[in-house]
C-alpha cells in the first residue's frame, strides 16, 4: 500500500513540476533576449519540463499497467483515460518543434554562438497551450480517480 501511495504522490508532484516548468519556459520565451541569462533560464525550465514529463510517463505507465492501481482493464475501458492519453499525444506532438529547436540552442551555446531566437514567441505560445492541456489532463485524472463514467 505504501508503494501505491508513494507512486501516486510522485506522479502528482511531477504534474505540478511539469505545469510550473512549461509555464516558466513559456514566460521566459515570451520575454526572450539574446543575453546568456535569458537563454539559460529557458534551457533550465526546459530541462525541468523534460524531467517532469519523463517522470509522468514512467509513473503513469507503472500506475496504469504495472499493477499498482485499478489495473489495465479499468484504464483501457475508462473514457477519461482515453481523453487523458489523447491530450498527452497532443502535448507530445506540440513539443516536437520546441524540443528540436532547444536542442539546437544547447548546441549553439555550447559552441559559444548565439542561438537563433526567431521562433521564440511561437514556442512561448506553444508552451502555454501545453500548460492548458496539462490542466485538462489533471481534470481527467481526477474524474478517473473517482470512477466518473459517461453513459
Amino acid at each position: 500500500m505504501l508503494s501505491h501511495w508513494v507512486l501516486a504522490a510522485v506522479h502528482l508532484f511531477a504534474f505540478a513540476l511539469a505545469f510550473w516548468a512549461v509555464l516558466t519556459r513559456g514566460r521566459a520565451l515570451s520575454q526572450l533576449s539574446v543575453d546568456a541569462g535569458g537563454v539559460k533560464r529557458i534551457l533550465l525550465a526546459d530541462n525541468l519540463w523534460g524531467l517532469s514529463a519523463l517522470t509522468l510517463l514512467i509513473t503513469g505507465a507503472m500506475r496504469a499497467f504495472g499493477g499498482y492501481e485499478k489495473g489495465s482493464d479499468y484504464y483501457l475501458h475508462q473514457p477519461l483515460f482515453h481523453l487523458k492519453m489523447t491530450l498527452l499525444v497532443l502535448i507530445l506532438l506540440l513539443e516536437l518543434a520546441p524540443m528540436i529547436t532547444l536542442i539546437k540552442w544547447r548546441i549553439a551555446t555550447s559552441r559559444g554562438t548565439a542561438p537563433d531566437i526567431g521562433l521564440g514567441k511561437l514556442y512561448a505560445r506553444i508552451s502555454h497551450v501545453e500548460a492548458l492541456l496539462l490542466m485538462l489532463m489533471m481534470v481527467a485524472a481526477t474524474g478517473m480517480a473517482r470512477g466518473v463514467v459517461f453513459a
